[in-house]
């Protein structure tokens, strides 16, 4: 016999069928997107996002956890950069236009070409030295080379210094090792002493090339949650905790674009590609593989994201992929 019901009862479980699905997508996390954007991407390891200095998703898909110092391959570079600031806060080196020839003279190798010692901190800090590249196809021979940096100053001029960029892990180990003659102390101390110290982020010792110079540029090994410690130091405009570690100045001058990657696209500035989106600038710090620290102060975001360290990530790929995750699923989230 069928169920009759009278009008109030009929409005009452309509009312509720209705509010169900409202309550239900109240008690979703709103990041369950993006963690599961992240989980289909077989490459990537962990993610870490943080707003306003707050975890908001922060997962490790694979491979070691959140607190593991793990290899950030090219961020190391933009590591480098925060200690160049460092070393003009301390006035270790008057500036970024200071010239290699007035900073390390003893590293320019005999045979040079006319005009190295000419290459400024700048040159070397976005890749512009003008050298030809020590990456890409380049960089095997040039690590089994017996000096490093000779190797890397020794090479032809292909474009003016100051010019075109050049991406070049060698300009990077330069400039390492130029701070290192400046201040006479290792890079890892300083990347330890001012950066690290202060962030409370454990840097373990990476590799050296035959005269002792720590790699300016590559294999350094931060944790995810270190990652996004120091990307929130350049989100807070170079203070944490109450404790300056760079200047406003810097940060500033960091993010302002010198140049342009031909192959992303993407601006640069001192060790950070540079990007858009929703008319809000991001600061992307880059590592081979997918490692990455995306940096957007006007939405308050930091993200850290770490991968499989030995397959590639090309801008038309993975990293094009990663790069579309942080525009469209992250950072609006913060509109």
């Amino acid at each position: 016999m069928p169920i009759r019901l009278s009008r109030r009862h009929a409005l009452t479980l309509t009312a509720a069928s209705c509010a169900a699905p409202a309550l239900l997508r109240a008690q979703t996390d709103p990041w369950d997107r993006v963690r599961a954007r992240a989980a289909g991407l077989d490459q990537l390891r962990s993610i870490l996002v943080m707003q306003d200095g707050e975890e908001r998703l922060a997962v490790a898909l694979r491979g070691p956890g959140l607190d593991t110092p793990v290899n950030v391959k090219s961020v190391s570079k933009t590591i480098v950069a925060s200690v160049l600031g460092a070393a003009i806060d301390r006035e270790v080196v008057p500036s970024v236009t200071a010239r290699l020839d007035a900073v390390a003279p003893d590293l320019i190798p005999a045979g040079a070409a006319e005009g190295v010692g000419a290459i400024t901190l700048e040159d070397l800090v976005t890749m512009r030295a003008g050298l030809e590249r020590t990456s890409g196809p380049n960089y095997g021979a040039w690590v089994a080379s017996a000096n490093w940096v000779a190797d890397a100053l020794g090479r032809p001029f292909v474009a003016e210094p100051g010019g075109r960029m050049l991406y070049s892990t060698g300009s990077f180990h330069v400039l390492g090792a130029a701070l290192a003659r400046a201040s006479g102390r290792s890079l890892l101390q300083m990347v330890r002493d001012w950066i690290g110290t202060p962030l409370d982020i454990q840097v373990p010792p990476w590799t050296q090339d035959p005269q002792g110079f720590y790699l300016g540029g590559n294999q350094m090994a931060l944790s995810p949650r270190g990652m996004a410690q120091f990307g929130e130091l350049y989100r807070r405009d170079g203070e944490i905790g109450g404790t300056r570690v760079l200047s406003a100045e810097w940060v500033s001058r960091s993010f302002r674009q010198v140049t342009r990657s031909r192959w992303s696209g993407l601006g640069y500035g001192y060790g950070w590609f540079l990007g858009q989106v929703g008319g809000d600038d991001y600061a992307l710090a880059r590592g081979y593989g997918g490692q990455i620290i995306c940096v957007c102060p006007a939405r308050g975001m930091t993200v850290a994201i770490t991968s499989d360290p030995d397959r590639p990530a090309r801008s038309a790929g993975y990293f094009g992929d990663l790069q579309a995750m942080i525009e469209n699923d992250i950072l609006p989230r913060a509109a």
